[in-house]
């Protein structure tokens, strides 16, 4: 991960050095300074959009004490500080962690998840989102995903600027080459995210194998009994606009009737049935490319990494 998080600053520092060098009117400077704000107060007021787009509220321990528990316990053994556990009314089964200085750590669990998953189940996906506020990944993919933006409205103001800046000949040639170096760069930024994404959703994988119990096989049957719910659920007609921030969820909803298409034609299949059955899959080339433009891992690789 860290490898990767290099190469993504490495070329970002190597563009923007690049676009300063090819333009004397374009203050690069500048708009890097208006992005570096935007995005910091998009951090810092995250949690607010979040809870009112993903409908969520706070899960008191009256509730569901033994959920509440749990949290703590995991929270323990994580060596971090316990994060609100919220409950999300979305209609699909699934989880996600955010969090802001302004608001601190939270966890959201959505009711469907609840209903769905055994507890051991939801006691490993828990798991898994604590593992990306022990990684800090809120913070580093907010970091990360700041620079393609950046470049994108680079390409997007000088693209823009050639049809409605003025008559001036004379720098169109520079001003679409530095619009093409841009999107270039912005396109190469985006596949490292990507990846950086994904290897994130290993290693919160990892950290749950690791502080629950037969974590490896408990994550497996839930992330599985996830996939398969949500693509049942997307072919009887439920709204899955949820977009936004899906690269916060422990899975991509987008992706679910792809990853279990051939799972669904076998029949309705349960528990360690279902694991085994989306590990024998094999991953076709579409599938491979697909995963190249996509913030989760294929659900397949994913299986194999944890049951290793």
């Amino acid at each position: 991960m860290l490898a990767t998080a290099s190469i993504i600053i490495a070329i970002s520092t190597m563009g923007l050095a690049l676009l300063l060098s090819m333009t004397g009117q374009f203050s690069v400077a500048s708009l890097t300074i208006l992005m570096a704000v935007f995005n910091l107060a998009q951090w810092l007021l995250a949690p607010k959009l979040i809870n009112a787009m993903y409908k969520t509220r706070i899960l008191t321990r009256d509730e569901n004490p033994k959920l509440i528990q749990v949290v703590e316990d995991l929270s323990r053994r994580s060596g971090i500080k316990t994060p609100k556990l919220m409950l999300s009314s979305m209609p699909i089964p699934n989880a996600f962690a955010y969090g802001s200085p302004l608001t601190g750590n939270h966890v959201a669990v959505t009711q469907k998840l609840l209903n769905n998953l055994n507890f051991d189940e939801v006691e490993a996906v828990i798991g898994h989102e604590l593992g990306h506020i022990k990684h800090r990944d809120v913070q580093v993919m907010m970091f990360i995903s700041f620079l393609p933006s950046l470049f994108y409205i680079i390409a997007r103001s000088t693209m823009f600027s050639r049809y409605y800046g003025g008559r001036d000949r004379k720098n169109s040639g520079s001003t679409a080459l530095l619009g093409a170096a841009s999107m270039l760069i912005y396109f190469l930024l985006l596949i490292f995210n990507l990846s950086l994404s994904r290897l994130r959703e290993y290693y919160a994988d990892q950290h749950s194998a690791k502080i629950v119990q037969d974590g490896a096989n408990k994550l497996s049957r839930g992330l599985a009994k996830i996939t398969a719910t949500t693509t049942a659920m997307s072919r009887m007609g439920v709204n899955q606009s949820f977009s936004g921030y899906k690269a916060l969820f422990i899975s991509d909803p987008d992706r679910a009737s792809q990853d279990t298409a051939q799972l669904i034609q076998t029949g309705a299949l349960k528990g360690d049935d279902l694991v085994r059955n989306l590990m024998n899959r094999k991953m076709t080339t579409m599938e491979k490319l697909g995963e190249i433009f996509s913030t989760h891992p294929n659900i397949v690789k994913r299986l194999k990494a944890l049951n290793k």
